[in-house]
């Protein structure tokens, strides 16, 4: 569903020592190609990714459709080798849920619901859909988006609003399991300059794996017509997508000469 974000109260001038913490947790990310601010590490929100995980899948309705499961697997699989991450243990899952939604936890952990599953015309849009989340591993953003909100002095009100705002359901769920830090670095909606990262990583990461860009960001052109009515996908309250957007794809689609 599409968004109205809330206006943020203007961060607090950061003290010394956070500044200095700040300088001390700066990264440089190749596959940015700019310096991250890190202040949390990424094992310890993958920790409460597996938790919030484990508890979902115990509690939330699983999908028992071998093929919809298989493909999931077979499609993310392909993402994950052509990000460089296969040697890690990723585990995939399709919930029963209506809303057009996706997601990725900390620590390798990919929810699809049955409602993207439905609106999805190929491989190359669930390519999109789940390129985009593991883009947004590979960028560390979970963990940017964290420190970004410490640094900025955003404390437990925000988090709340956070799980309030959550539209679908499999997001609700979500709110309910997660720790604080989890919250804040998943449920919160990433920048506009995260999104435009994760969708230009997404792109280079699902051509990587033999699929079509072009046919891709026609999904996200179909969400985007979509969200203009009443209703949109759900996953559009925390990816949103919008003309201006499709035309950064299609300009960065040029540029690369991708299919």
């Amino acid at each position: 569903m599409s968004q109205t974000r809330r206006a943020m109260t203007p961060a607090r001038r950061l003290t010394a020592p956070a500044l200095a913490m700040a300088l001390a947790a700066c990264s440089y990310n190749s596959d940015l190609g700019r310096q991250q601010v890190l202040l949390v590490d990424p094992a310890a929100l993958s920790q409460q990714g597996a938790q919030a995980w484990a508890q979902m899948k115990q509690t939330e309705r699983l999908s028992n459709d071998p093929a919809a499961n298989a493909r999931v697997r077979r499609v993310g699989g392909q993402i994950v080798q052509a990000a460089g991450l296969g040697g890690q243990a990723w585990e995939y899952a399709v919930f029963q849920d209506d809303a057009i939604n996706a997601f990725v936890l900390p620590g390798g952990k990919v929810g699809v619901t049955t409602g993207m599953m439905k609106f999805v015309a190929n491989d190359d849009e669930l390519a999109a859909v789940l390129g985009h989340e593991v883009a947004h591993v590979i960028a560390n953003h979970a963990a940017e988006r964290y420190s970004q909100t410490a640094l900025a002095q955003v404390g437990a009100g925000l988090v709340g609003a956070a799980t309030q705002n959550a539209e679908s359901g499999l997001a609700q769920a979500l709110g309910r399991y997660a720790g604080p830090a989890l919250q804040v670095a998943v449920l919160m909606p990433y920048s506009r300059q995260h999104e435009l990262e994760a969708d230009r990583l997404g792109l280079d990461l699902m051509v990587r794996a033999g699929f079509s860009a072009r046919r891709g960001v026609d999904l996200w052109r179909r969400m985007a017509a979509r969200a203009s009515g009443s209703s949109g996908p759900a996953i559009l309250s925390t990816h949103p997508s919008d003309a201006a957007r499709v035309q950064q794809l299609d300009a960065y689609i040029a540029a690369r000469g991708y299919p």
